[in-house]
């Protein structure tokens, strides 16, 4: 029979495990894919707007870093808030969507980066922290125009640093991420894990190890070397 003592050690062993694998997946992974994008995350509208326009082009399937590069490439072109986005022509967007590799779906992106640009400024004013402000955010972030539910997903993963009413906002995919971990499969316990200013860096790390198996393997490598 196990006794009190060998299960409080097993349970101070297994968090000590779960720190060093959240640690070492923080320090392979210290930039997300909205600081990649050039996104300084706070909450006011242009950032807000701006992540908005990440979650759209990241949920096509495609890869991720060409919707990084696609997204850098609308922000360089001038496109960086609701107005600017909506005065911009359908093949304004089409050509610079192409410029930063995201041809395959250009010019349905095009035609929903419009019209959820229009919709933001008829609605909120071009401000999403008017979204935030109702009942059902989640549900009105749907409404948006290439916005679905891994879209939301993606956004709310982002915010929930400066929305903390979300955190820890915890997906699918970043929960496939933890299991590969050996993580807890559970937001609230992931969310235990960091200061809440790192949930979004974590959730983010989660899910590129979802993505790539190379990535986790390597993290768990250091987390097991770090025992040491």
């Amino acid at each position: 029979m196990t006794t009190k003592t060998e299960r409080k050690s097993g349970k101070k062993t297994t968090a000590a495990r779960y720190e060093r694998v959240v640690r070492a997946l923080l320090d392979r992974q210290r930039r997300t894919y909205t600081a990649q994008a050039g996104i300084r995350l706070r909450n006011t509208p242009a950032p807000l707007y701006q992540t908005l326009v990440l979650a759209i082009l990241l949920s096509a399937r495609i890869k991720a870093d060409i919707a990084v590069a696609a997204t850098r490439a609308l922000f360089d072109a001038g496109m960086r808030d609701p107005r600017s986005m909506a005065d911009a022509s359908w093949q304004q967007r089409v050509d610079t969507l192409g410029k930063g590799g995201y041809r395959r779906y250009d010019e349905r992106t095009s035609t929903l980066l419009g019209r959820g640009a229009e919709l933001l400024l008829e609605r909120y004013g071009g401000d999403l922290r008017r979204l935030r402000d109702e009942p059902a955010p989640k549900k009105a972030l749907l409404d948006i125009p290439g916005i679905g539910p891994t879209g939301a997903d993606i956004f709310l993963r982002d915010v929930q640093g400066v929305w903390p009413e979300f955190a820890p906002y915890i997906d699918r995919k970043a929960l496939d991420g933890a299991r590969r971990l050996g993580l807890p499969a559970s937001p609230e316990k992931l969310g235990g894990l960091v200061q809440r200013r790192e949930m979004p860096r974590l959730a983010d790390g989660l899910v590129h190890a979802a993505l790539d198996k190379p990535l986790a393997d390597e993290v768990l490598a250091t987390a097991t070397a770090n025992t040491a």
